[in-house]
């Protein structure tokens, strides 16, 4: 990349730093507002304002960023989505790309707002008033300081719904494995196919074995590459 497009780049996330500010005093202390440079995935939290993930300056992208980042200049705005973090936290989020003058995606502002105490209200209004339905079942995302613990979790997730260790899996099972890795954007990470062999027991020429198979397969039943 050259030196002018990289001090574009550079120009934006100054600019927004202290919308980083705004939006989280504008909200209060429920409100978390992280800004993202995702040419060091890393350590890509440049800013952070407000604390409902625990982000930190130098953290890590989460799982919603490695996603953003695999789709690369194709990712669009992820807005008002609602997650649960591991200690239970429920998040409503906003992840909004950002892009330099040619269109290309670089990084990202992001809203975490916690809503837990509004869902438990809501949960005894509705009870008082007689409605009973249950809740849905909200994804669990990993927000982490390093991305190894990110990878980690979402290795550890896709095992569990597979209900099995590696060397429980038939062959299409492992090859499902690795795609849905690949889709929740793990691979766009620099060393990622490294740290899931390590994960999950296996050669790392083993890991890039089921790895191409994986999008070899996602290639014949979309028609093409993605």
């Amino acid at each position: 990349m050259d030196r002018g497009a990289n001090a574009e780049r550079d120009a934006i996330l100054a600019a927004l730093t202290p919308v980083v500010e705004g939006i989280a005093a504008t909200f209060g202390p429920v409100c978390e507002v992280v800004l993202h440079d995702y040419r060091n995935p890393e350590k890509s939290v440049v800013c952070v304002a407000g604390s409902v993930t625990g982000r930190a300056v130098g953290g890590a992208m989460s799982e919603i960023g490695m996603r953003v980042l695999a789709r690369g200049d194709e990712a669009a705005d992820e807005l008002n989505y609602v997650t649960r973090t591991r200690d239970g936290t429920l998040v409503k989020s906003s992840t909004m790309v950002l892009r330099d003058s040619t269109g290309a995606v670089f990084g990202a502002l992001c809203v975490n707002v916690d809503v837990s105490a509004v869902t438990r209200v809501h949960g005894l209004l509705g009870a008082l008033a007689g409605l009973g339905a249950a809740p849905a079942e909200l994804p669990t995302t990993t927000f982490g300081n390093d991305i190894d613990s990110v990878v980690d979790a979402l290795v550890d997730a896709h095992q569990s719904r597979q209900r099995g260790s590696w060397a429980e899996l038939g062959r299409a099972e492992r090859v499902e494995l690795f795609g849905g890795l690949d889709t929740r954007g793990v691979f766009a990470v620099r060393g990622a196919v490294e740290q899931v062999a390590a994960r999950l027991g296996i050669s790392r020429a083993s890991a890039y074995n089921y790895l191409s198979r994986a999008r070899a397969a996602h290639d014949t039943s979309t028609g093409g590459p993605a």
